[in-house]
């Protein structure tokens, strides 16, 4: 062939890439934004009865997921198309991926389980980016979730990056509602209608805080007498908080507990340790000497 052909055949090669680059651009653009307007209107239409906090988890975990794979196959089918464009031919590169994969298939077993719990997890919105749960023996904040692993970051600032397929249990702390659990001790001889009505009083007082309310669905309050202990009576008090809030109003409720309590005149427990000293046994007297008689 002609160095002139050489010339235009190149440059037509050329033309036809940088086309194909440049759909692939476009395509890329518009599944930026076609994927999360896709998944936040079908969220919003199929989860009407939920926060509009808990909508936005559901969907930043989602397009996460999807946009990353989505990205994934335009990135391989324009490497696919560019590779066909330069002649290289593909039929020997697809047979060794697959006797590649074979091989690889024997031993990314692990791989394949991570792959399936993770989609379980997403279909069944198990638990989302942004919720607080344990799986896997590791309490934390959900900061990534995709098909393979999840990523917590705990109280201490650690990062605990967990396989999908070692996860057996998720507990959520925070779908949908949160739960204020309190057991509360005071002492024996306490008039428990007093104690009853400091804490349902320090619950209602913050329920109206204009910083602590919001978070609040149903106010802290008494609920039973929960267990007779060593020490002291332990009072049950429950109370439901927006997702997250729990930990929040919770300290703030035993701080103002705490005071209502000493106004009150009720008393907490606290262990006490008896010593008991042994005074040392007497001895005999030592005996006298024997007398000599003369």
């Amino acid at each position: 062939m002609s160095l002139p052909l050489l010339l235009i055949d190149a440059l037509l090669r050329g033309a036809r890439i940088l086309l194909i680059l440049l759909l692939a651009w476009a395509a890329y653009a518009l599944l930026q934004r076609l994927i999360p307007h896709a998944i936040r209107t079908t969220l919003r239409r199929q989860h009407e009865q939920e926060t509009s906090e808990e909508v936005r988890k559901r969907e930043d975990t989602l397009n996460h997921v999807a946009l990353w794979s989505a990205n994934a196959g335009l990135l391989l089918v324009v490497a696919l198309t560019v590779l066909g464009e330069l002649d290289v031919s593909l039929a020997p590169a697809l047979a060794s991926l697959g006797i590649a994969g074979v091989a690889l298939g024997f031993g990314a077993q692990s791989l394949v389980k991570d792959v399936v719990a993770g989609m379980f997890i997403l279909l069944e919105d198990q638990y989302r980016k942004g919720d607080v749960v344990r799986v896997a023996g590791v309490s934390g904040l959900v900061e990534e979730v995709n098909l393979r692993r999840t990523v917590l970051r705990d109280l201490d600032g650690i990062v605990h990056s967990i396989p999908n397929g070692e996860i057996r249990v998720a507990s959520n702390f925070t779908r949908e509602w949160s739960r204020v659990n309190l057991d509360i001790p005071v002492v024996y001889g306490t008039d428990l209608a007093i104690a009853q009505s400091a804490i349902d009083q320090v619950g209602q007082e913050l329920a109206q805080d204009p910083l602590f309310g919001p978070m609040i669905t149903e106010a802290p309050r008494f609920v039973r007498v929960d267990d007779l202990g060593d020490t002291g009576i332990v009072l049950k008090v429950l109370g439901v908080t927006k997702p997250m809030r729990q930990w929040e109003v919770a300290g703030e409720f035993r701080r103002r507990l705490l005071l209502a309590f000493a106004q009150a005149g009720v008393e907490i427990p606290f262990p006490q340790r008896a010593i008991i000293a042994r005074a040392p046994a007497p001895t005999a007297p030592d005996a006298p000497p024997p007398q000599v008689q003369p």
